[in-house]
């Protein structure tokens, strides 16, 4: 059974939360570049840097403490998946992972194969493979999506997907737009001609449950500092892709997982603070979502995702109803309450006659951090003609921000409009 969602512990739990400037409280709705960090995740980087201070492999206590820890962040991150930890990468970030793994699914492409790629997604899931593709002289074919409802073009596929299809890409939430997407659907469409599909869930990671095995793709890859960790990516690399790929790597490294895709000694204590980042989601389970503190990781995940989903159900219907109100407001996205199941709380929007960047300077300067521009979603900000000029303002929501937080931000663009 559900309990309150406990924004006040959950707010606790972030330290930067309690910060001011000028007796000024920070209101953060930049989530969708990058999320405030847990202070659990502080606390198990800063144990990590101390009491693991050594590579991994070895027969004295730091080395086996850092063991540990690559061992116990792999079990975590495929908890969080829904996948086996030899089935885990961890890299820098989702744009580096993307571009490694460019280089090695495109060894075999040849002219007149073909990729497709979607003129919805953050450019971290286009630009490796549209470069890997002019490298080999493969077509790229694209799915389009519909400015009315802002979803794919579904009926496409199977006009877009054929026998030389080697891979599709697909986000799984629009960083620009919002919108959930069917990459269950895009997926079993290139599975079945054969081909690699690769899901983007960076922005999906911090709002949903994420399930590879009902997914059905081949990698998936989010970014932990989007999902209130560090700056570290995981990356789910399906074990039938493994055996068919080739890594570039040092000679002395082992064939097997975790190593056999890290091109380098890995950050422990960013491995560590992942872990921890996700173990907060379990702590929602536990705390609000009625699961058993020693219920298995994946059940409290799950049990956290619900719990986070319902709360910022709500903080959207909020947030969408006093957008609603605001003269000249375009939002570029589902704006439909009865829609809410389809998109996560990242709204961008624009206001006739007032400048995007001149908007967040002037949120801004009432302490509220958000971005404007079009936030490296190249291919759907050049749909709606937003690329070249200012850009339009994002709001992203998140679970640790709070209701009265919601119309504070919603009075200060009453104020900025009105002014």
């Amino acid at each position: 059974m559900h309990k309150t969602f406990p924004i006040d512990a959950v707010r606790a739990a972030f330290p930067a939360l309690a910060l001011s400037d000028g007796g000024v409280a920070r209101g953060y709705f930049d989530a969708p570049a990058g999320t405030q960090v847990a202070g659990r995740v502080v606390e198990a980087m800063g144990r990590a840097m101390i009491e693991a201070c050594a590579n991994d492999g070895g027969t004295f206590r730091t080395s086996q403490a850092a063991s540990a820890i690559v061992v116990a962040a792999h079990r975590g991150a495929a908890a969080l998946f829904n996948c086996d930890p030899d089935e885990i990468v961890f890299g820098l970030n989702t744009t580096s992972l993307f571009y490694q793994f460019a280089a090695l699914l495109s060894r075999h492409w040849q002219p007149g194969d073909e990729i497709v790629l979607t003129r919805m997604d953050h450019d971290a899931n286009v630009s490796p493979w549209l470069q890997a593709a002019a490298d080999k002289g493969v077509t790229v074919r694209w799915l389009e999506w519909d400015p009315e409802t802002f979803e794919f073009r579904y009926d496409m596929l199977d006009s877009l997907i054929g026998a030389r299809t080697r891979l599709v890409a697909v986000g799984q939430a629009s960083n620009f737009l919002g919108t959930i997407n069917d990459v269950a659907r895009v997926c079993a469409a290139a599975r079945a001609v054969g081909a690699v599909s690769v899901v983007d869930a960076v922005q999906s990671a911090p709002h949903v449950a994420i399930d590879v095995r009902a997914i059905g793709c081949d990698i998936l890859c989010a970014s932990a500092y989007k999902y209130f960790g560090p700056h570290a990516a995981t990356l789910f690399l399906a074990r039938d892709l493994q055996a068919k790929l080739r890594p570039w790597k040092v000679r002395p490294s082992v064939e097997t997982m975790p190593t056999r895709f890290a091109p380098g000694t890995p950050s422990f204590e960013a491995q560590a603070g992942t872990l921890a980042a996700i173990e907060h989601f379990a702590w929602i389970g536990s705390e609000s979502g009625g699961a058993a503190a020693d219920a298995p990781l994946r059940t409290r995940l799950l049990a956290g995702f619900d719990a986070v989903v319902a709360y910022e159900t709500d903080l959207m219907r909020q947030f969408l109803g006093g957008l609603a109100a605001l003269p000249g407001v375009t939002l570029h996205g589902i704006g439909n309450a009865n829609r809410l199941a389809s998109r996560v709380p990242t709204f961008t929007f624009s206001i006739a006659g007032h400048d995007a960047p001149a908007v967040a300077q002037a949120l801004a300067d009432r302490n509220i951090f958000c971005w404007a521009g079009y936030f490296y979603a190249w291919e759907p900000a050049s749909v709606l003609g937003l690329r070249e000029g200012p850009g339009a303002v994002r709001i992203g929501l998140s679970h640790y921000n709070s209701a009265a937080e919601v119309d504070g931000v919603l009075a200060a663009l009453r104020d900025i409009v009105g002014g």
